[in-house]
C-alpha cells in the first residue's frame, strides 16, 4: 500500500449542499483509510459559500455593485445597494443562527425589522392568508419560531446569492452553479470559454480557497467527485488552480455526473485539467490509481479510467478486476468536515422537502445499485443501478453506530435508488435489537411487500419518512415504464406508512412516451385523491427526460417515440430528445399539474374539479372519484 508520506485529499466541490455534506469523500476517504492510505478530505462548496456570504466578503461584493452603472443593476442589485450596510451588519449573525450557533436571534428576525429583505421576500405575499397579519402563521401558527426565523434567513440568503448572481457570475446557483456549461453538453467548449475567461469575484475565491487546502494538507494525489452538472464548472476552476500552482500534484475526476455523461468521453482537453477520469464505483479504479502513480502499476493496467496518451489522445483503460464487495467498502467518514459550519435552511416549507435542506443528516447507503432494475425511464445499464449488492443487517448497524460516535448525530439519509424491503427489515430488526436510537428517512418502490406490520416496524426502528416513485399514476403508463406496481396499490402501502406515522413524498412524473391529455388528467385526479384520503404528504411533479442508457433511449421503437440525433462532440453525452408522436404541450400542462400540487400538499382545493388547474380546456377524468377510497377499504 502507499507509503506514510503520500497523501490523498478529497474535495466536494461547488454547488452541492449546504446543510450536511456531500457524502462521496466521506465514504472514499473511510475507505482509503480502511486500506492504510492517508486520506484527508474538505468541502470547498460550504467554504465558499461562507466566505463570499459574510462581512468580509459582502465587502467585496459591494465593491463590485458599486462600480456597476445604475441601468446594469436589477432588482436584487438595486436592493442590496440600498441595504447594504444593514446586510454587512447582519450577514454574520445570520450564518451564525443556521449553523444553530445562536438560536435566541430569531426573535429578532421574525419581527420582520431586522433583516434587510430584498425581492426574494414577496414570495410571502403568495401565501394564504388566515386573517392574522401574519402570512406565515398558516405554515408555522404561534409556536414556531425557529422554523420561521430559519425560512425568513433562508429568503435573505436567496437574496444575496441572487446579488452574486446578476452583479458577479450570472451562473451562479446555491445548487445547480454553471449547469448548462455541463449538463448534456456534446461540445467541450462553452465549458473550455468560461474557464479560459478571466476569473470574477467568485471564481478568485474558490481558487483561494483551493490553494489553502492544498497547502494545508500537502497531497501527491486529489480526488473531486462530481455528482451533479451544477458541480462540473467549480471542479474545472479548482483543477485549474491546482495545476497552475501545483503542476505535479496528480488530480482524478470521477462521481455520478461522469459515470452517466461522459461515459464516452474523447475531449483531450479535459486532460489539461484532469490526469485521469474514473467511471463507476470508486473504489476498485482508486486501488489501481494509487499503485500507478508510485510506478507499482503500468498505465495498461488502471480500471476503468480514462487518460491521455503521449499523442493527446483519449485511452479508456479497462483491466479487469473485481470490483470490491459492498460489505467491504468500509465505514464513511467525516472527519476533517466542519459539521458545526453546516446550514440548516428552510427554503421550501413543504415538510418533506425541507429534508433535503435542513438539518444535518448522515448519509448512508444500504445496498449499492437497485434490486428491481427494470424501470424504463432510468439508467439500468448502468453500474450504479444494475449491480446490486446489500450489506447485512449487523454490517449497517455498526456502520450506523460508528458514525453516530464520530459526529454526534443520529439522523440518516438512506441514499440508495430504492432500498430494498428485505434489508431495511433485517435493518430495522437489528437496531431494535441493540436498542440503537436514531432517525432515518430514504426512498423506496411503493411495493406490496411493505405490508402494515413492516411499515410499523420501520416507524418503531426510527423512519420518519419515506420516497418514492409514483411517476405518471397511470396504470397503462406505469406497465409500460414496468414500473411494477399500480396506482391502486400504490395507495394502500403509501396509507400503510401514513398510518405508521411515517411522513410520504410521491416522485410524479409528465411527458412520458405516449402520454395523453386524458393521461395527464387522470394522473392528477389520482394525486388529488391519493392527497385526499391521506395516503401522501407531499409531492413533486418533474418533466420525464430521455436518457441514453435507459431503456426508453436504447429501444425507443418500443415506446412509440423517434429519438433526435445527438449532435457530435466528444464531452457530456446523456439527455436525448426525441419525438412523440401525440404532440402533446407538456410543458403547458406541468405548468398545472406543479400549482395544483403546491396548493394540494397545502390542503388547497382538495375537493376541486382537477380541470380547474389547467388554463386550456382539458377533457373530464375518466377516473371515478372515490376510487382510492375503495381501493383502501377493499385492500
Amino acid at each position: 500500500m502507499p507509503s506514510p508520506a503520500f497523501r490523498v485529499l478529497s474535495l466536494i466541490p461547488p454547488m452541492t449542499q449546504l446543510n450536511t455534506p456531500y457524502p462521496s469523500t466521506a465514504y472514499l476517504t473511510g475507505f482509503l483509510r480502511s486500506q492504510g492510505v492517508d486520506a484527508v478530505q474538505e468541502d470547498l462548496a460550504l467554504a465558499l459559500v461562507l466566505r463570499l456570504l459574510s462581512s468580509t466578503g459582502l465587502q467585496a461584493v459591494r465593491e463590485v455593485v458599486d462600480a456597476l452603472p445604475h441601468p446594469a443593476r436589477t432588482a436584487p442589485v438595486r436592493s442590496f445597494a440600498e441595504q447594504a450596510d444593514a446586510h454587512l451588519a447582519t450577514v454574520d449573525r445570520v450564518i451564525a443562527y443556521l449553523q444553530g450557533l445562536d438560536a435566541t436571534l430569531a426573535h429578532r428576525i421574525v419581527s420582520r425589522r431586522f433583516l434587510p429583505e430584498g425581492p426574494r421576500f414577496a414570495v410571502l405575499d403568495a401565501y394564504p392568508d388566515d386573517g392574522s397579519g401574519d402570512p406565515l402563521a398558516w405554515a408555522f401558527g404561534s409556536l414556531g419560531l425557529q422554523d420561521k426565523a430559519r425560512h425568513l434567513a433562508t429568503l435573505y440568503l436567496n437574496d444575496l446569492a441572487d446579488v452574486l448572481r446578476d452583479a458577479i457570475d450570472p451562473r451562479f446557483e446555491f445548487v445547480r452553479y454553471a449547469e448548462q456549461l455541463a449538463m448534456s453538453q456534446s461540445s467541450f467548449e462553452p465549458l473550455a470559454q468560461a474557464l479560459a475567461a478571466p476569473p470574477n469575484l467568485v471564481d478568485a475565491t474558490l481558487s483561494e480557497l483551493t490553494l489553502a487546502a492544498i497547502e494545508r494538507h500537502q497531497p501527491q494525489l486529489v480526488l473531486l467527485s462530481v455528482p451533479f452538472p451544477g458541480a462540473v464548472y467549480a471542479a474545472f476552476r479548482i483543477a485549474q488552480a491546482i495545476k497552475a500552482a501545483h503542476p505535479g500534484i496528480r488530480i482524478a475526476l470521477g462521481g455520478g455526473f461522469v459515470n452517466t455523461e461522459l461515459r464516452d468521453l474523447a475531449e483531450p482537453r479535459v486532460f489539461d485539467f484532469f490526469d485521469f477520469v474514473t467511471l463507476d464505483a470508486g473504489e476498485r479504479p482508486l486501488l489501481a490509481l494509487l499503485e500507478h502513480v508510485q510506478g507499482r502499476r503500468s498505465r495498461e493496467r488502471l480500471v476503468r479510467t480514462f487518460v491521455r496518451d503521449a499523442a493527446g489522445s483519449v485511452q479508456f483503460m479497462k483491466w479487469q478486476e473485481p470490483d470490491v464487495p459492498f460489505n467491504d467498502v468500509g465505514t464513511p467518514t467525516w472527519d476533517g468536515l466542519p459539521l458545526e459550519r453546516y446550514l440548516s435552511l428552510l427554503d421550501m416549507l413543504n415538510p418533506m422537502n425541507r429534508l433535503w435542506s435542513d438539518g444535518r443528516w448522515n448519509k448512508l447507503t444500504v445496498a449499492h445499485g437497485c434490486y428491481w432494475k427494470k424501470c424504463s425511464f432510468c439508467d439500468v445499464s448502468l453500474d450504479y443501478i444494475s449491480r446490486y449488492e446489500a450489506a447485512s443487517a449487523e454490517v449497517l448497524v455498526d456502520r450506523i453506530q460508528a458514525i453516530v460516535a464520530e459526529t454526534g448525530q443520529t439522523g440518516f439519509h438512506f441514499v440508495d435508488e430504492a432500498a430494498p424491503p428485505k434489508v431495511l427489515r433485517a435493518l430495522a430488526e437489528e437496531l431494535l435489537r441493540r436498542n440503537v436510537q436514531i432517525s432515518w428517512w430514504g426512498n423506496v418502490r411503493f411495493e406490496k411487500t411493505f405490508t402494515p406490520e413492516l411499515c410499523q416496524l420501520l416507524a418503531d426502528s426510527g423512519c420518519i419518512a419515506i420516497s418514492g416513485g409514483l411517476e405518471v399514476a397511470s396504470d397503462r403508463l406505469l406497465k409500460l415504464m414496468q414500473k411494477g406496481v399500480s396506482v391502486e396499490q400504490v395507495a394502500r402501502v403509501t396509507h400503510a406508512f401514513a398510518d405508521a406515522g411515517i411522513m410520504v413524498h410521491a416522485y410524479l412524473m409528465y411527458g412520458f412516451p405516449t402520454q395523453t391529455v386524458q393521461d395527464t388528467v387522470d394522473a392528477l385526479e389520482y394525486v388529488r385523491q391519493l392527497f385526499e384520503n391521506g395516503c401522501i404528504h407531499s409531492g413533486f411533479f418533474h418533466r420525464f427526460a430521455c436518457t441514453v442508457h435507459s431503456p426508453v433511449g436504447l429501444n425507443p421503437q418500443a415506446y412509440g417515440i423517434e429519438l433526435v440525433p445527438l449532435p457530435e462532440g466528444a464531452f457530456a453525452r446523456n439527455d436525448v430528445g426525441f419525438i412523440d408522436p401525440t404532440g402533446v404541450d407538456h410543458d403547458r400542462l406541468g405548468q398545472a399539474l406543479k400549482k395544483a400540487i403546491y396548493n394540494f400538499m397545502h390542503g388547497i382545493l382538495l375537493d376541486q374539479d382537477v380541470r380547474a388547474w389547467f388554463d386550456i380546456k382539458v377533457p373530464k377524468p375518466t377516473v371515478s372519484r372515490h376510487v382510492i377510497e375503495r381501493a383502501l377499504t377493499q385492500g
